[in-house]
């Protein structure tokens, strides 16, 4: 039997609507900011959802070569910003580790999106002649893990996962799997989207996913488990985490936040979109979590919600904590990221990843904003609009996608 090895988090980068770096995110995160304004990236008028949360002030140029910055999507940009602060974070140097035990994997559930819109407007106006060299590699969802494996030297394990929103998360698991089972003793795990372009919005909002009545108050607009929510807010950004071998990570003297204890995954085999009902397979996702961690369920403090703002997920996710937790349930805080940032797509579950941590660094839960109104049945303590004082030894991040995907992660208190 292959003995399995401790994993630990000891770097945090955020790229988010509420903040650049961990400590601007943190700060914004748990005084409640709202990060949903109209859409800038282009012109919304006419679009049924004309907000978003951007990615305010983000200048590339710090963190990716000038040259290079045209060669690559807003995505990979992000991811390797994101990266670059996650390393920083760290206090990792290139010689702290063996480039061919060092890894990425960095998840995106679409991709260049921004790059094919705008590509295919050229090659219809100006024809193919036109179209940039870099088109292909600009948009393929692979090459934010591409394009940070070369920026760092990173020649281990290199994937990109894609499970539409739960591909952070699943990118996250997965580099844990890869240390655990001794592939590698350093991995950059996260995710990376920036879909907000005028295809992007318009498709999501053709499947009437999008919140489209709150177009002139978008401060109120992401709202999830309250009883007036009416569909999610896009975001973009990326969360990027470092994962080390808990010896690795010891013998260079780093900070670490907490350790990774758990990793579920399954599918709930149902429909395209809509979540199964009931929560039934999610409850079973959060189970094999807690498993793999050798935690019952009492022992979790807190969850950071998939918590989208859509009437199915909201739902489902609340009937799924209540089915594995049972009156535990009702101890837990259980807030969402999401009704600050807007749902960040295929880089939610790095940037609540990021946030769980940091709520069991610092005891500390963040709000769920805009909750106003108890919805039948949603009755937990969704920590409504202020943040909560408390203890967090133990705490798991859903993440739940388009075809069915969910992913949990667990993480708790690093005992030595």
């Amino acid at each position: 039997m292959i003995q399995e090895n401790r994993v630990v988090v000891t770097g945090l980068g955020a790229v988010s609507p509420i903040g650049i770096g961990k400590e601007k995110f943190w700060a914004a995160a748990t005084a409640g900011t709202n990060g949903v304004e109209r859409i800038t990236r282009f012109d919304p008028t006419g679009y049924a959802s004309q907000i978003a949360g951007e990615v305010q002030d983000f200048d590339p140029a710090l963190f990716v070569e000038k040259k290079e910055i045209k060669r690559m999507d807003r995505y990979t940009q992000f991811a390797l910003a994101a990266t670059r602060l996650a390393f920083d974070d760290a206090k990792l140097k290139l010689e702290d580790f063996d480039s061919e035990r060092a890894g990425v994997f960095v998840g995106a559930g679409i991709g260049g999106m921004e790059t094919l819109h705008n590509q295919y407007e050229k090659l219809f106006t100006k024809g193919p002649s036109r179209i940039s060299p870099f088109f292909i590699p600009m948009m393929i969802a692979n090459m934010a893990a591409g394009n940070i494996a070369i920026a760092f030297k990173l020649q281990g394990p290199c994937e990109c996962i894609v499970t539409a929103c739960a591909s952070g998360t699943n990118s996250i698991g997965d580099a844990y799997r890869a240390i655990q089972r001794g592939e590698a003793d350093l991995m950059f795990a996260g995710g990376s989207e920036a879909a907000i372009s005028p295809a992007g919005v318009a498709g999501f909002g053709s499947m009437k996913a999008l919140c489209a009545d709150h177009n002139d108050d978008p401060a109120h607009a992401s709202r999830p488990f309250d009883k007036n929510r009416s569909g999610f807010v896009m975001g973009e950004g990326a969360g990027i985490i470092v994962l080390e071998k808990l010896e690795h990570a010891l013998a260079r003297g780093a900070h670490i936040y907490a350790e990774v204890v758990g990793y579920g995954r399954n599918d709930d085999a149902y429909h395209i979109t809509t979540p199964a009902p009931g929560g039934i397979t999610q409850a079973k996702c959060m189970k094999l979590a807690l498993d793999d961690a050798g935690l019952k369920p009492e022992e979790i403090d807190y969850i950071n919600a998939h918590g989208t703002s859509t009437q199915f997920n909201d739902r489902g996710e609340t009937e799924a904590i209540k089915i594995l937790f049972g009156e535990h349930a009702y101890k837990l805080a259980v807030s969402s990221t999401k009704s600050m940032t807007g749902h960040m797509l295929g880089a939610a579950g790095g940037i609540e990843a990021i946030a769980t941590v940091l709520s069991i660094e610092h005891d500390l839960v963040h709000p769920t904003i805009n909750y106003e109104t108890q919805d039948d049945g949603l009755d937990l303590n969704y920590v409504p609009n202020v943040a909560q004082a408390r203890t967090v030894n133990a705490a798991i991040s859903n993440s739940f996608g388009f075809g069915g995907h969910n992913a949990c992660l667990a993480f708790k208190k690093f005992v030595g």
